[in-house]
């Protein structure tokens, strides 16, 4: 494992060089392959032909004489002419950061969109590989049509056999897209508000999801446990329900290719009430981790607090002492933005959390006063059915019902129900 660190990196929020490595470490275990030796490699200019100069080239190569290792992970972003001369000085396969979540992605993808997001992030990282001069790829097949000519070589062929799949795929995930519109189109019909949690790679997103929908969604201890979007309906202190939704953990330096591919997938995150994010209150990086999150959903175009409501979670508080988790629960606990301090392994602080998701979705409700008789019973299951009951009286006439609900529904609730509804 070979991470290389630019000597030019800037700002308090940039990694420390040895966490960045660590977390490299973290990527190969996820896909189970074992580090048998790691370095860290400092850069101060890249180097167009191998990226780190060449006496680090050949350095690395004399001990890699002795390890002879499978495979070599170089943290970084390669050219693939860079990856083609580094794999001749090693004499070993080489593989760079995107190439490797692109392998640990295509492990764990494990529905038929998450499949074809991942082949389509695949075969978009491989169409730019193909300038490599591998001998195979100098062939040439006959030509097609009247004209006959020198016909197409391997590497041309290749790269249209890459390019039709790529179309096919695309056209695949748009289906994709449109039946997702649909489902949202149908909860907005029931409506249950979505919450979409996201936040760093194993930050506990998928631990506090089942803590909250008491589900048995995957979750490890691993980086990228979680691939495929998952949503359970969750109940809310008040009465009010809403959807939340399990979504693919952020990374730093995210490949472009799983940017766009993921993004069928990470529509459910454009499309939420509230936007809840999960940070690793116990980790070392932990607002470097927030940065890169943000930074990847302005990628996607989503800038919280703008469009909808944003609520920051520190989880893994059991792993902090005990004077620092009493001050972000009394943060936490404070009216306004403040983050929630939780633990999804314990439960603690799950209440205050629950508590906010509440008040932030029923922010903009409003109370409304349904008198019924005692024989509409459909009508009564309605209402119980879209809002929120707060008070009932049974009286000689009827039943009154003092509810709340949001301005969506308070419509419905007028063309319903007419002169029995009125707003208090």
């Amino acid at each position: 494992m070979l991470h290389v660190e630019p000597k030019s990196r800037k700002g308090a929020l940039d990694r420390d060089a040895q966490a960045r490595l660590e977390e490299a470490i973290g990527l190969t275990a996820a896909i189970g392959l074992k580090v048998i030796a790691s370095r860290i490699a400092p850069l101060s200019r890249p180097v167009p032909a191998t990226l780190i100069g060449s006496g680090k080239v050949e350095e690395i190569a004399a001990e890699l004489r002795h390890l002879e290792p499978e495979v070599v992970i170089v943290n970084a972003q390669l050219s693939p002419i860079q990856q083609r001369n580094l794999e001749k000085a090693w004499s070993t396969k080489v593989l760079d950061r995107t190439a490797l979540i692109l392998e640990i992605f295509g492990e764990r993808a494990q529905t038929r969109e998450g499949r074809l997001q991942v082949e389509l992030a695949h075969l978009t990282y491989q169409r730019s590989r193909l300038v490599r001069s591998w001998t195979h790829l100098e062939r040439q097949r006959g030509g097609f049509g009247f004209l006959g000519g020198p016909g197409e070589t391997q590497i041309e062929t290749d790269r249209r056999l890459i390019g039709e799949r790529i179309v096919k795929i695309k056209a695949e995930l748009e289906g994709v897209k449109r039946t997702r519109g649909l489902q949202r189109r149908a909860r907005k019909r029931v409506p249950f508000p979505v919450i979409a949690l996201v936040g760093y790679t194993n930050a506990g997103k998928s631990t506090l999801f089942n803590r909250l929908t008491e589900s048995e969604v995957l979750a490890k201890d691993l980086l990228f446990a979680t691939l495929d979007p998952t949503m359970r309906g969750l109940k809310l202190p008040g009465g009010a329900r809403a959807i939340l939704s399990d979504t693919v953990g952020f990374i730093a330096d995210l490949p472009v290719e799983l940017v766009a591919a993921f993004r069928a997938t990470l529509e459910e995150v454009l499309e939420a009430d509230i936007i809840a994010h999960v940070r690793d209150a116990a980790h070392d990086e932990t607002e470097a981790q927030k940065a890169d999150v943000l930074k990847v959903l302005s990628d996607l175009g989503v800038e919280p607090d703008r469009e909808r409501p944003f609520i920051e979670i520190l989880n893994k508080i059991d792993l902090l002492d005990d004077e620092v988790r009493a001050g972000l629960q009394v943060r936490g606990r404070a009216r306004g933005d403040a983050p929630i301090a939780v633990s999804a392994l314990s439960g603690e602080g799950v209440d205050v959390l629950l508590r906010r998701f509440e008040a932030r979705l029923t922010r903009d409700n409003i109370e409304l006063r349904l008198s019924l008789a005692h024989d509409d019973g459909e009508g009564l299951a309605w209402a119980y059915r879209h809002g929120q009951v707060r008070e009932r009286r049974d009286g000689e006439e009827g039943v009154e019902l003092l509810l709340t609900t949001n301005p969506q529904e308070a419509e419905r609730f007028a063309s319903r129900f007419g002169q029995k509804v009125s707003v208090e």
